[in-house]
């Protein structure tokens, strides 16, 4: 076999391996966290994983509220339109007025059932049903409600204790935050409230907005998180599972790609554990919902406080709550924009991007111009490394002689021959990571990239070309199919052909500036790897698309010019060597 082909080989597995790996990076399978609590399919019951005692009983009082009829109030705080009902004192409704969704206004209170609402509570832990009686509704002002309902509790001494369960809702004006107080007022004779060593557990939405399909939006997402010790902590969970989290927490939810669901226990002491839930509750839809358990109730009378953030999941909208003078609610210290989805440590490059994107925005308002214009800035920085790694392959194509007969020398002994190779690069000045450094600068900016341009809320709805690109979050399209082709599904888009046509004559272009010996090596990585990534990145957003394609772009230019100039370098290099005088040597007569 030849040495060319099984170099072809070994590098199509690396490549093949890498791609699977990168894959994995970029586009992490919505698995199942593994634990005991799973579910093997759809059709089992989901049980928490933990032994449930006894429960005691509670019994509501029969008297004239029992007769409550249904009623729903209806909320407008400039941000939301929220419908509340009194069934519980809960909320059916929570549409979000300045985002939209292909069906209306975004509904961050989705998967609404008879039997499972947003900010519904339940005596007891998790497991435990949500109260479904009527309550009494009080009307404070327009943007406050309290809804009361009186029950009774027969406690483990056959002993009964009445007390009064109150939600009171409070709204601000243009504010995406409100607050929900829950009290427990009891009478003399109750002492404490503890149903299976919890008092209540409260509900965020069974399903938050917009609606996604697991299977086919892979750019889509649904994390739970928790913040803890200042730092946020995420969970993933496949379809009907259940996860307890049992770690201290000063506020807890679930997000979306573009929008949150937080609650924030003004005393997260008294708090137990959360529970994250995707039970199968309606539709074949999975939920994303988090229920708060509060820790038993050890008087006879309390209010607890959460203030809870519902909409979009952006730095200006969470920040304003750090600072008391921010915000109407005087809040500090919140930190829930430490729920935004960031590249960690990249996250500095981050938020640089996204401020030269936003000043170009003031100038020319089209964020798809934005993208390019960053993108040329970008490739104008990089131009000096790229332009000094060309000159230093071309150094080393003019001492590829020299190295080779080293390696011939030198090819039983490699201590020596590492000697001698580095005191050739040191001789004339040649540095072998130069022609890496482009590549290990440009790969932070790929993950920052990636991480920007498919979480970034602007580009959400942000149209480039009419007709073309009408939305920068999701993939471009020309033309939809009545059936769905392979790996690609049913969306005919342009902007992946140009990306990967100008990747393919950028390899080629650089295939052909490489020596003759490196072609068969470097073959698959110039063609194949692109048409890995078309299959890839098919159905990416296009702001995505848009930058790595015009990145191509420009970077073929540049390259044009560096060959030109390398080529005329090389050819002066040729010309002074010819021009060398040679040294005479005068021959030894002979004797």
């Amino acid at each position: 076999m030849e040495k060319n082909t099984i170099w072809a080989i070994v590098l199509s597995s690396i490549v093949l391996i890498g791609s699977l790996l990168l894959q994995n990076y970029f586009f992490p399978p919505q698995k199942a966290v593994v634990t005991e609590q799973e579910v093997a399919n759809s059709n089992t019951e989901v049980v928490i994983e933990q032994e449930i005692p006894e429960e005691k009983t509670i019994q509501t009082v029969v008297n004239a509220t029992d007769n409550i009829p249904e009623e729903q109030i209806t909320v407008n705080t400039g941000k939301a339109k929220i419908i509340l009902t009194n069934k519980g004192g809960d909320i059916i409704s929570y549409e979000l007025l300045e985002h939209n969704d292909k069906d209306g206004y975004v509904q961050m209170a989705d998967s609404i059932s008879e039997m499972n609402r947003a900010c519904s509570v339940s005596f007891g832990n998790a497991v435990n049903n949500i109260i479904n009686e009527n309550f009494v509704v009080t009307k404070i002002s327009d943007l406050i409600y309290s809804f009361s309902k009186e029950f009774t509790v027969k406690n483990v001494d056959g002993s009964s204790s009445t007390f009064v369960l109150t939600k009171k809702y409070t709204f601000n004006e243009n504010d995406y935050l409100f607050k929900l107080d829950i009290s427990i007022d009891g009478n003399d004779q109750m002492q404490y409230l503890d149903f299976n060593q919890s008092a209540y557990t409260l509900r965020t939405s069974p399903q938050i907005g917009p609606y996604f399909d697991r299977k086919k939006d892979k750019y889509e997402n649904r994390t739970f998180m928790s913040f803890t010790n200042n730092k946020q902590k995420k969970q993933v969970l496949g379809n009907n599972q259940m996860k307890t989290y049992d770690k201290d927490y000063s506020w807890t939810g679930v997000a979306g790609k573009y929008f949150t669901f937080l609650v924030v226990p003004e005393t997260p002491i008294n708090m137990g554990d959360v529970t994250y839930s995707t039970q199968l509750d309606k539709n074949d839809y999975a939920n994303a919902q988090v229920m708060l358990t509060r820790n038993p109730i050890m008087q006879n009378s309390v209010t607890d406080t959460y203030y809870i953030y519902v909409g979009p999941r952006t730095e200006q909208d969470l920040r304003i709550y750090n600072r008391s003078t921010d915000n109407e609610w005087k809040l500090s210290g919140l930190r829930l924009n430490d729920s935004l989805n960031t590249s960690g440590l990249l996250s500095w490059l981050e938020i640089a991007m996204k401020w030269i994107m936003e000043m170009i925005y003031k100038v020319i308002p089209n964020w798809g111009v934005a993208i390019i214009i960053m993108t040329i800035l970008l490739r104008l920085v990089i131009y000096p490394l790229t332009k000094k790694s060309s000159e230093s392959t071309l150094k080393m194509q003019e001492f590829q002689p020299k190295i080779q007969e080293l390696q011939t020398k030198y090819k039983d002994n490699p201590e020596k021959m590492n000697v001698e190779m580095a005191k050739l690069y040191k001789e004339t000045g040649y540095n072998p990571l130069m022609g890496c450094l482009p590549l290990l600068i440009q790969f932070p900016l790929i993950i920052a990239m990636f991480n920007l341009f498919n979480n970034y809320f602007e580009f959400r709805g942000a149209m480039f070309i009419p007709g073309w690109i009408p939305d920068l979050s999701v993939g471009d399209s020309i033309y939809t199919l009545k059936f769905n082709l392979p790996l690609l599904g049913n969306q005919i888009r342009l902007l992946p052909v140009i990306y990967l046509v100008s990747q393919l004559f950028y390899g080629k272009m650089t295939s052909a500036s490489t020596p003759t010996q490196s072609n068969g090596q470097m073959k698959f990585m110039m063609y194949g790897m692109p048409i890995i990534f078309f299959f890839i990145f098919y159905n990416s957003p296009s702001g995505l698309l848009l930058y790595w394609t015009v990145s191509n772009i420009l970077t073929m230019v540049q390259q044009i010019f560096i060959n030109r100039m390398m080529k005329a370098k090389k050819a002066e290099m040729e010309k002074s060597k010819e021009n060398e005088i040679p040294v005479f040597v005068p021959r030894k007569k002979k004797k």
